[in-house]
């Protein structure tokens, strides 16, 4: 039989599902400034694995994961219902630019001429090589780069040459925006199994027809921001939406084991105060408990 904790988080998020799944055709701007993207699920068939079905929908794999705990991620079944979690609350910092979020695993991009902005799942650094957080810009672009591995990289493999040339081993695959701070490149992949996971050394890596939007539309000098911001909130239709996602050790947990043991947000209570303001009083602290334990990363209400 189920606890009372169980049935309440069950019913908390099918309500969320209910309330953002938007019906199409209606832009991103009109719903929200605060929340961006939809909800969806996708009904799994035989020979299905959760890598497969975050590139098929262009999702991160560690998000999916996340999204849809207790589920087998290499054999989840046949007729699996599997949430595709597409809708997010944008980062709790100036919307300008590229805003890197590594706790979330995706950059935001806001253009300049005032269009909607737009998510992308990326891959980032793993343990020991984890991608800065601050502040940085594109000083250069390059299509069909050739790749230079740093000397560790080739302290790690010596049989890299010193120069890899555009191709299908070119690991920055066909688009590149280079940093200003060195070593450091936004780029595509010729491993889309990167994507939404902390493996790389500290690039950051995207799908390729994410990264060819972005290498058309990203002007040099565009000032990219990198924070890391497991905890996030927004406004949607007068109601506060709050989305939690594992982050650093509990993402490689999750990756490794399928599960993970979730550490303390410093001052979340008081970060959702803040962000209620004079409707605190229609704070849900219930669901708040549950979003925190399962963080699930999907925008969740905690307004009544």
């Amino acid at each position: 039989m189920s606890s009372i904790k169980d049935r309440a988080t069950s019913a908390l998020y099918a309500g969320m599902v209910a309330l953002l799944i938007i019906a199409p055709g209606r832009s991103t701007a009109q719903q929200s400034t605060d929340i961006l993207g939809v909800l969806s699920s996708y009904s799994t068939i035989k020979g299905d694995n959760l890598l497969d079905v975050a590139q098929r929908f262009e999702l991160g794999y560690i998000e999916l994961v996340a999204a849809n705990p207790g589920i087998n991620p290499w054999v989840p079944g046949s007729g699996v219902e599997i949430l595709l979690p597409a809708a997010h609350v944008l980062p709790d910092t100036a919307r300008e630019g590229i805003v890197i979020n590594l706790a979330d695993l995706r950059l935001y991009w806001f253009p300049p001429d005032g269009q909607a902005p737009r998510s992308y799942p990326i891959g980032a650094g793993r343990v020991g090589m984890t991608t800065p957080v601050g502040q940085t810009r594109v000083v250069r672009k390059r299509a069909n780069p050739t790749w230079f591995p740093t000397t560790a990289t080739r302290e790690d493999n010596p049989e890299l040459p010193v120069a890899v040339p555009p191709g299908r081993n070119n690991p920055l695959g066909r688009h590149a925006l280079y940093l200003d701070w060195p070593s450091y490149v936004i780029h595509g992949t010729n491993d889309p199994d990167g994507v939404g996971r902390r493996i790389s050394r500290g690039c950051l890596r995207l799908y390729s027809a994410h990264i060819k939007t972005l290498f058309a539309e990203v002007p040099i000098g565009t000032k990219v921001t990198i924070i890391d911001q497991p905890a996030k909130l927004g406004w949607r239709a007068e109601q506060l939406f709050l989305e939690i996602h594992p982050a650093g050790n509990e993402i490689d947990e999750l990756e490794e084991t399928g599960r993970f043991v979730g550490r303390p947000i410093v001052n979340l209570v008081d970060a959702i105060r803040e962000k209620a303001g004079a409707q605190q009083e229609r704070v849900d602290w219930n669901s708040v408990d549950i979003i925190d334990t399962r963080r699930r990363g999907i925008p969740v209400q905690i307004t009544r």
